[in-house]
């Protein structure tokens, strides 16, 4: 089991043999509005936190992780994808779908074709290439696993929940 023993706002996890800053330490700030506040910050250097080290992850295949969020989108369709449905879909709902086809397209990871019932729209789907790069990635997911394993499973449940009332869902 995982246990972690507080201590001045430093995390010590003996499994990883780790000290753990809390994000007063991490950003070298001490007074927050409240703790929603704090939340927001904490949450949002977290975010950045973990990309780092998922793009550390991708970085073995080349791939960007909004590169290998629409794979896993593509891989996991029945069917071609116009841009706008991948677009609906994606975690970065914010980022140029398009662009990061084309660049994708480039690379050979996905096919592009003109829809056959309406021609101002393009199917994207993946390319055998594609799902071999998801493949060798998918044969090291318990990395990505690792970044997690500060939190017990049963505080990842916890967070998911938490992370989910948060959004309303």
């Amino acid at each position: 089991m995982n246990r972690k023993i507080f201590k001045h706002q430093l995390i010590f996890h003996p499994t990883l043999k780790t000290l753990h800053m809390g994000i007063e330490q991490a950003i070298q700030q001490k007074n927050f509005r409240n703790e929603y506040n704090k939340a927001m910050v904490n949450i949002l250097y977290t975010h950045d936190w973990l990309e780092n080290n998922i793009k550390k992850f991708l970085a073995t295949e080349s791939i960007t992780p909004q590169q290998y969020n629409i794979l896993r989108i593509l891989r996991g369709s029945k069917e071609p994808l116009s841009t706008m449905q991948i677009r609906e879909r994606m975690l970065d709902r914010m980022s140029d779908t398009s662009r990061v086809v084309d660049r994708m397209l480039l690379k050979d990871l996905v096919i592009k074709k003109t829809n056959e019932t309406d021609k101002r729209l393009v199917d994207i789907s993946i390319t055998a290439k594609g799902i071999d790069i998801l493949d060798k990635l998918d044969n090291k997911n318990i990395q990505l696993d690792h970044i997690m394993e500060t939190l017990t499973e049963e505080e990842a449940k916890m967070l998911n929940q938490l992370l989910d009332k948060l959004r309303n869902d």
